[in-house]
């Protein structure tokens, strides 16, 4: 099964990936091959980024990716799991100063949010330890290199 993505682009589109290169990472990272989901990919600018990053975690910058995990609604098919919010100049600057290609962060963005959306997370070393060591096998299971070779998620 895969998952639906749905994408709204409110920031500028011309460096991003395509919706196919989204859609495979996005399915990449779903950790329940027999169920199928929806989910939504908001790719905004700094303004909304800080604003949500903000509201959300308190923090006054843009940041790289934000996670938004619902609870299924009952009866609704596919089940949306909730919704990723990636600030496009943020993983612009993050892939210039890590020396990293800019599809290969952008794709660990996805990665990463998706895997919070199914209740993954890195508040403690165990857990970061757990989620970075999928993040990176995913990833190179799709051609790119492994991802913490530099620490950048902000």
């Amino acid at each position: 099964m895969a998952v639906e993505v749905e994408m709204q682009v409110a920031a500028d589109a011309s460096e991003l990936p395509t919706r196919d290169q989204f859609q495979d990472w996005v399915n990449a990272a779903w950790q329940r091959p027999a169920s199928s989901a929806g989910v939504v990919i908001r790719v905004v600018g700094d303004d909304e980024g800080r604003r949500l990053n903000a509201e959300f975690r308190h923090k006054d910058v843009p940041t790289n990716v934000l996670s938004f995990a619902y609870e299924p609604v009952p009866g609704m098919v596919p089940p949306h799991i909730g919704d990723l919010v990636i600030c496009a100049p943020v993983v612009s600057r993050e892939a210039a100063g890590q020396h990293k290609s800019l599809t290969a962060h952008w794709a660990h963005m996805v990665v990463h949010g998706m895997l919070h959306l199914q209740g993954f997370d890195h508040s403690d070393d165990e857990d970061a330890e757990r989620m970075e060591s999928l993040e990176t096998q995913i990833l190179t299971s799709l051609g790119f290199p492994a991802p913490y070779e530099h620490d950048e998620m902000s």
